[in-house]
């Protein structure tokens, strides 16, 4: 556990050195979100209809900007190939790296997300249901992606790839999490899409790492 918790603060302390990264992803979440009313018109119902998936949406395509950076940084200069040797299994790494990508990239976003709800005229009913949908929804946004982020080490173009293979994995997360924010909305029971986004989450955590683990395992080797 100490070693896990060890590697974590590393790679903190890394993402910190590269704040700007992390700041662009933010900044890319609240631009993207604030560009919707100029194309849309700013008609309070409009925004209020759109507002729950415009800003899933957004927070989707930010979580994705910093997935590529994921392991590749470590790849290209060795560090990844030295973790792996280590006694902590592959598997407990690439948690450990995936949890700093949500503290890093999810969590901002989570915070931004009521200024940007109160912007888009979310409804009361489901201004909370966004915030907790979103937090419920990020973390398996980061796990989801960790496998992408593996399976491209050492490839061209990376991030074409990776968004060709996160995509459509994502699209189940984003349906359930901006259900359930409507269903708050129109005042039905959001029981049966949070349980979703729940068991999403833990057969994420249960898959995720050891997919993420065997693909580095496959891009070390050759």
């Amino acid at each position: 556990m100490s070693r896990f918790i060890a590697l974590i603060h590393r790679d903190l302390q890394l993402s910190m050195r590269q704040g700007m990264d992390n700041v662009m992803v933010v900044m890319f979440f609240v631009l993207a979100v604030i560009l919707f009313p100029f194309g849309v018109g700013p008609e309070p119902g409009i925004l209020a209809r759109i507002g729950a998936g415009v800003i899933w949406v957004a927070a989707l395509l930010a979580a994705m900007l910093s997935l590529e950076r994921l392991f590749q940084t470590d790849y290209e200069d060795g560090s990844l190939e030295l973790l792996a040797l280590q006694p902590l299994a592959l598997e407990i790494i690439v948690l450990a790296k995936i949890v700093v990508h949500w503290l890093t990239t999810g969590l901002p976003l989570l915070i931004a997300t009521p200024i940007l709800a109160i912007f888009m005229n979310v409804p009361s009913d489901g201004f909370w249901m966004l915030v907790f949908t979103l937090a419920l929804g990020t973390p398996s946004l980061s796990l989801i992606g960790a496998i992408g982020a593996a399976l491209i080490l050492g490839s061209r173009r990376g991030g074409v790839l990776l968004s060709l293979l996160v995509l459509p994995l994502y699209i189940p997360v984003l349906i359930f999490g901006v259900s359930a924010v409507d269903a708050a909305i129109g005042g039905f029971p959001v029981n049966s899409h949070l349980m979703i986004l729940g068991g999403l989450l833990i057969a994420a955590i249960a898959l995720c790492p050891w997919a993420g683990a065997g693909a580095i395992r496959q891009a070390l080797e050759t």
